[in-house]
């Protein structure tokens, strides 16, 4: 039977992640980096398609927590015999402080399991298929490790235990009592390598736990919700790719937004309208080199034709991420086509370029502001908003229809040019000011009166249209009116009616299908559902801000983890799964409930 989107917990080194199901298998994992080729793709298919099992032979009941401030996930099983558990980890890559584990390792995944009361007999069950379940390996044994190579990657597995080989699967069974200790260790390199010495398991386990402790310890956030921000936090840095300082989105991909449909998407990549959400929750946080790392990222991705910006982009920055439909993995419970790659990297969106623009200004507001040459940057983008801010385009979900005059992104498109004022007043930046201060005014005149039904008091998903967008939550916290303006509170009061269900917030309505290109159905939108939270925080709606964010933090599953959506009727996750923007929309409203000066108040300017 196929475990929930929420059965699963996450482990990572800063290069890629694995997601551990319940039932103590890793079921996804990418080597060497996220959006490389899967190795483990069980989560979208079966058994066969790959994954790594240790668990309990007869039944047996789990819990598990992460170790406090870790991400070392701990599962302990309990049987009528006796109590084990596994401490699962991935040592940090290239950063090793302490001096023990060997820094230059490639990614591995480590499993020490532990017997705690009586005795209890376990299973170890391997099933290696590279290329997304597609490959089986030629495997071998070379100086005590087992060793499976398949074209340019290999994998080397060393244990405890002895391991046989049975119907391309290794295996093992073992019997442990209280005390006892067996070490299991898997790890990637290039095939055309020598097999890489064998790493101390307890060394790594010892420096990886006191690594996130130390990382953790930075937080400077001390709300009373400080537990539920630093694990936020921890999957925000779990989900970054440290040699480059970008974000993505998700771990995953094919996780659907609906169960048996066909919107699976590919989440292995760097979103650029992330990144002013994405910056204050690390600043504010208290996480300055990784908010630099972040706005470092971003500016190498403003390089080149302002006319060629995308985006979403590869973990180090990759343009091309063309989508594929790969046919032998049939899909999470049957949730097709499964794709690899984005095809939106080729949409026009025009509200990225008011996201870079404001996320710039808001660094250098923050004391991060960007490099010599990032202005220049700055200036083509707005060369191009000049020209370009009046075009159609795909909006911010990525719309699969024909290009509409989006609200949002004639919004996005304001605070781009009024970001760009701002720069240049404030930080004695050169630019055209005054022709820039006429631009701003008419395309706020122009969205009042195109974007703004006056017989219902809201602004609509886009021009002409009837339709509500969550979208539009955007509209106080970037200062485009204050949160006191009717027709903010009138687009509020239209969402809050339309867009709602169980208390949580649609991304736009569900007949939307013919401006989105897809079949209709999908969950709520836990990201838009923190920006209506933040909306009752400006609006001086404190406790219903409270009460929304309690219901959202009830959301997440044992070890604090959200996805991207949830089905309020059958009451489970959907979508790619952890997904970084749910949890910068925990940190951010969390401050923004907590603090005299919220991030959406600064954002405001």
């Amino acid at each position: 039977m196929t475990l929930r989107i929420e059965d699963y917990a996450l482990i990572g080194d800063t290069h890629t992640a694995a997601l551990v199901g319940m039932r103590g298998s890793i079921d996804w994992l990418c080597l060497p980096r996220f959006d490389s080729g899967a190795c483990f793709a069980a989560l979208l298919g079966t058994d066969s398609h790959g994954r790594w099992s240790i668990a309990p032979r007869a039944d047996a009941r789990a819990t598990r927590r992460y170790e406090a401030d870790t991400l070392v996930l701990v599962t302990e099983w309990s049987t009528p015999e006796g109590v084990v558990e596994v401490r699962d980890f991935m040592p940090i890559c290239d950063q090793n402080e302490l001096g023990r584990t060997p820094a230059a390792h490639g990614p591995a995944v480590m499993r020490v399991v532990r017997g705690l009361r009586g005795r209890v007999d376990m299973s170890m069950e391997l099933i290696i298929r590279f290329d997304y379940g597609s490959s089986v390996p030629w495997v071998s044994r070379q100086e005590g490790a087992i060793r499976a190579i398949a074209g340019p990657n290999a994998l080397w597995l060393r244990s405890d235990v002895k391991t046989q080989g049975r119907d391309l699967t290794t295996q093992a069974r073992f019997t442990l009592k209280e005390g006892e200790v067996i070490r299991f260790s898997l790890g990637w390199y290039p095939s055309n390598e020598e097999l890489p010495p064998a790493l101390d398991v307890d060394a790594c386990l010892a420096d990886t736990t006191a690594w996130w402790r130390k990382w953790a310890s930075q937080c400077v956030y001390r709300g009373e919700w400080r537990d539920d921000v630093v694990r936020s936090l921890i999957t925000l840095k779990a989900l970054t790719y440290q040699p480059t300082g970008g974000i993505v989105a998700a771990p995953t991909m094919g996780l659907p937004e609906k169960i048996g449909g066909v919107r699976n998407w590919d989440y292995r990549y760097c979103w650029l309208r992330d990144a002013t959400f994405t910056l204050y929750s690390l600043l504010l946080s208290g996480y300055r080199d990784e908010a630099v790392a972040w706005r470092d990222w971003v500016a190498r991705a403003l390089a080149g034709d302002a006319s060629q910006l995308q985006i979403v982009y590869g973990p180090a920055g990759e343009r091309n991420l063309w989508e594929i439909e790969i046919p032998w993995l049939p899909g999470y419970e049957g949730s097709s086509p499964v794709r690899i790659g984005n095809a939106a990297f080729r949409q026009f969106q025009l509200d990225v370029y008011g996201e870079m623009l404001d996320a710039m200004y808001q660094a250098r507001r923050t004391g991060v502001g960007g490099r010599s040459h990032v202005w220049a940057l700055e200036l083509e983008l707005m060369k191009f908003l000049e020209s370009g801010w009046d075009k159609p385009d795909s909006g911010l979900w990525e719309m699969r229809g024909p290009p509409r005059h989006f609200t949002h992104s004639k919004l996005m498109a304001w605070v781009g040019v009024d970001r760009a004022i701002k720069s240049a007043q404030q930080f004695e930046h050169r630019g055209s000011i005054e022709r820039w201060c006429q631009l701003r005014d008419r395309i706020k005149t122009e969205i009042c009166e195109r974007g703004y039904d006056s017989s219902r008091k809201t602004f609509t998903q886009y021009y002409g249209s009837r339709q509500l967008d969550a979208s539009l939550l955007m509209m106080a916290q970037v200062g485009f009116l204050p949160p006191a303006d009717e027709r903010i509170r009138g687009t509020v009061a239209a969402i809050e009616g339309e867009l709602m269900r169980d208390g949580l917030v649609l991304r736009y309505s569900e007949d939307s299908a013919h401006v989105d290109g897809l079949p209709s159905g999908e969950g709520v939108f836990l990201a838009c559902t923190f920006w209506l939270a933040d909306n009752y925080a400006l609006m001086g709606r404190a406790a219903e801000g409270r009460r929304l964010f309690e219901k959202l933090l009830g959301l997440r599953n044992d070890v604090g983890l959200l996805s991207e959506e949830y089905d309020p009727i059958a009451r489970r996750m959907l979508g790619n799964f952890p997904q970084a923007f749910s949890h910068v929309g925990l940190i951010n409203t969390a401050h923004n409930l907590s603090e005299a000066t919220s991030p959406a108040e600064h954002r405001q300017g």
